[in-house]
This record gives structure tokens, C-alpha cells and sequence, in this order.
């Protein structure tokens, strides 16, 4: 490439391919099957600065990258198709973005910076908490928003950009959940036939979409304005297990199984009821026995307590 020859340096279960230019290292490639890999400040004694186009295209066993401090530029598709990237931790400072660094990547939670709460308190598991919350919603930038002006690591955990973030967020769910089908029709976007041209299933997938941003908003709720909060709450609520849509309770089900956390959530949020509380362990069935479980505890325990208030009151 451009004359300059192509270097490896060994990683634990793989290698990282590099040139030299200018006293400085681009990485232009990686091959093997790290799950995890932290790339160095230096190597061959110069400072990493770039990410090179499509260095790390399609590696299939990555789940969590850590990017040195020194990185001043990330080209094109670096990380595209790294299918199972959950976490990407980045230096906050600006950086120059190519586009489509993380497209596909599906399973990508987690942008981890360097971010200081705004509080007056100096209360380490709550910083560590305001920083979790923003490495997920900048995560969700470049997918759940499709919002690229908010991949700013600098800005990132601002209460300026928490604005913008919550902005953004509100101008898609307030849209009608049909918008954008009959463009789609007419772009020939979808293959004739297939269930994408189907105006109920995409109806169906719009609604999910709003689910999946209001719950990850509400579980990440730094600098969240009560007038928000309600509205999401007020979303969620909405389409819970016994509405005439269901899919609080579908994206739950089908794509968090059995992760406590979820049913919690649905649970402290007014999503599982005494109404529709039967319905849902039927529709959990042979097939989570454990979230089953769990649910019936909880269940238990809100009727003690409720005992409890009542001899109390008594």
C-alpha cells in the first residue's frame, strides 16, 4: 500500500497488521480470534494514530476493543461487520470519523469514554453509573438514532448533548409509526412479496423500534426531564401484554428471554400487572421456567408486604 510495507505484530490469539508513516502507525488490518484486545499505545516504538479503512472489517470473534489514547482518526467501515462487538472503548478527544465504522455491528451496547458527571458529589459508583449511561446512549447513536452529529466523544455526557440526545430520541417516537412505508414501496427497497411490504408488519417493527429506545432512554436515565420520563413511561405502558399492541411485552420476550433485568424493568415500570399478569407466564411456557420463577416471587413478596401495611394498619 502506497509503497510502504505491511508489518504484523502478535496479538494473544491473533495479529494486527500495521504500517509506518510519518514516525506515526496506522493499523490496517487484524486477523485471528481475539475476544478481547486492548491495541497499544505504540508500536515499533511510534505512536498509533490511526484506524485504518476496513482494518477491522468482519472479525468475527471480537466482543470488546480498546482503543488507545493516541488515536486521532478512525477511516471508513474500520469496524463494520464485527457481528459480535459489544464494547468499544474510545479517548475523549475529537476524532476524525469516517462513515459506516459500525455498521452491522448488531450487538454493540457499550462506547466507552472518559466522561465526568455533572453532580457536586464526589460519589465514585455514582459517576461510575452517569458514565455507564452515556457509553450506551452514545453507542445507540449510529443505530437506534441513525444520529452521526451526536458520535462526538467529547461532547458525549454533556448536558448540552443529553439535550440533543433527548431531542433526537422525541422526534422519533413522536412519528407516525406508518411514515416512510409508501417511500419505501416506491423506492423498490424491499423485495417484492417479502413481509417487509406488509404495512402492518411495518407498522409492527416501528413500534418495536420506539420500544427498544424507551427502554434503553429509561435504564439509562442520566439528565432525563420528567416530561420525557412520563412520555416514555406513558409509550411503554401502552403497548404492555393485554393492549391491542403488544410489543413492550414481544421485544421482552423474543429478544431479552431470559434476562432478569427486563422483567424487572417491566415489573417496576407498570408493564407486568395483576391484569394481564396470568397472560404473560403463559406466554413465558416451558421455555423460561427461570423468569417464570422469578416473576411468581415477586408476586409473593408484593402480597406479604401488602399484608404487612394491613396488620400494620390494623
Amino acid at each position: 500500500m502506497d509503497g510502504i510495507r505491511i508489518q504484523e505484530l502478535d496479538t494473544e490469539h491473533g495479529r494486527l497488521q500495521f504500517k509506518v508513516s510519518d514516525n506515526n502507525v496506522m493499523l490496517t488490518g487484524c486477523r485471528g480470534k481475539d475476544i478481547t484486545l486492548t491495541v497499544p499505545e505504540q508500536i515499533a516504538g511510534k505512536k498509533v494514530t490511526v484506524i485504518g479503512k476496513k482494518a477491522f472489517l468482519g472479525v468475527k470473534t471480537l466482543q470488546e476493543l480498546v482503543l488507545p489514547g493516541g488515536i486521532a482518526a478512525i477511516e471508513d467501515w474500520a469496524f463494520a461487520a464485527c457481528r459480535n462487538l459489544e464494547k468499544l472503548t474510545l479517548p475523549r478527544k475529537k476524532l476524525a470519523i469516517g462513515q459506516g465504522i459500525l455498521k452491522d455491528c448488531e450487538k454493540l451496547q457499550m462506547i466507552a469514554v472518559c466522561t465526568e458527571a455533572e453532580t457536586a458529589e464526589e460519589d465514585a459508583q455514582q459517576k461510575k453509573a452517569w458514565q455507564e449511561d452515556v457509553s450506551y446512549l452514545l453507542a445507540a447513536v449510529m443505530g437506534k438514532l441513525d444520529a452521526f452529529y451526536l458520535f462526538d466523544t467529547l461532547a458525549a455526557g454533556s448536558r448540552e448533548w443529553f439535550a440533543k440526545w433527548d431531542t433526537r430520541m422525541m422526534d422519533l417516537m413522536e412519528r407516525e409509526d406508518a411514515e416512510g412505508f409508501s417511500k419505501m414501496l416506491l423506492c423498490g427497497e424491499e423485495d417484492y412479496g417479502s413481509k417487509e411490504n406488509n404495512l402492518e408488519y411495518y407498522i409492527e417493527q416501528k413500534r418495536r423500534s420506539k420500544v427498544r429506545l424507551s427502554m434503553l432512554r429509561l435504564m439509562h436515565d442520566a439528565m432525563l426531564q420528567e416530561d420525557v420520563r412520563g412520555r416514555l413511561l406513558s409509550y411503554l405502558q401502552a403497548h404492555k401484554k393485554g393492549e391491542a399492541s403488544e410489543e413492550t411485552w414481544r421485544v421482552v420476550l423474543e429478544e431479552h428471554g431470559d434476562d432478569r433485568r427486563y422483567y424487572q424493568f417491566l415489573l417496576d415500570h407498570g408493564c407486568i400487572t395483576g391484569e394481564n399478569f396470568d397472560a404473560v407466564l403463559t406466554d413465558l411456557g416451558a421455555q423460561h421456567t427461570e423468569m417464570k420463577a422469578f416473576l411468581m416471587n415477586q408476586r409473593a413478596l408484593q402480597e406479604n408486604t401488602k399484608d404487612v401495611f394491613a396488620a400494620l394498619a390494623l
